[in-house]
Formats: structure tokens, sequence, C-alpha cells
């Protein structure tokens, strides 16, 4: 079973990611700005953070990514980011903070999956 930390200030998109997650064989974590997310990462030890790139408060979901990243015990955690901001420097953006994939809102159900089962492995 994978365990899953969807960082999300919207409620409604933790909702649908939590249902299309619930498809699969997943524990599923929530929280909803980035002081909470990095506070559930470092006691979960998720196996895949789905962190929006927006979030309210002093850090954007960027921050969030280069603060798991310099976490040791969370270094091998995979880091999908999820983000309205499509352009290609803002996906590079996302990959030089150290996500290991990029998602655009809307994104398919199917496509999340896929996302998560490539990059960790049952």
């Amino acid at each position: 079973m994978k365990k899953v930390l969807i960082v999300e200030d919207h409620a409604d998109i933790r909702r649908l990611i939590r249902m299309t997650l619930e498809l699969d064989d997943h524990e599923i974590h929530e929280a909803a700005d980035a002081a909470a997310g990095l506070e559930a990462a470092r006691r979960l030890l998720p196996d895949v953070v789905l962190l929006d790139v927006m979030l309210p408060g002093g850090m954007d979901g960027l921050a969030v990514c280069r603060a798991l990243r310099a976490d040791p015990a969370l270094r091998r955690t995979a880091i999908v980011m999820l983000s309205a901001l499509g352009s290609g420097s803002d996906r590079e953006n996302g990959l030089e903070a150290g996500a290991d994939a990029y998602l655009v809102k809307p994104f398919s159900p199917l496509n999340l999956i896929e996302t998560i089962d490539s990059l960790v492995k049952s």
C-alpha cells in the first residue's frame, strides 16, 4: 500500500484526488497548507507527496519541495507538483526545486495514478 500525502489548499481538489486514489490501494493523508504539509511529511514519511504549487501562507509549494529534498529522511519520497501554472518555465521551476513530476491542473485521474505508479513501486 502506497502512503500518499496530499498538500493542497482547496478542499474540493483534495476530495477529488482522494476519490481518485481510493480506487487503488493507497493510504491517504491530507494537509491544507505548507506548514501542515511539512509537519505531516516529517511525521508520516510518505511514499509520495502530491504538492500544490500555490499555497497560502509564507511558503509556496516550491519552497516546500526544496525543504522536503533537504531533509535526509524524505530524500527518497517522490514529489509530484500539481499546478494551474503550466508554462515551460513553471514546469522547469518545479523540477529544479526537486519535483519528480509536474502535472498541470486539470489533470486526468488516470494520469495521476499512472504518474504515482511510475514513481513508487509497490
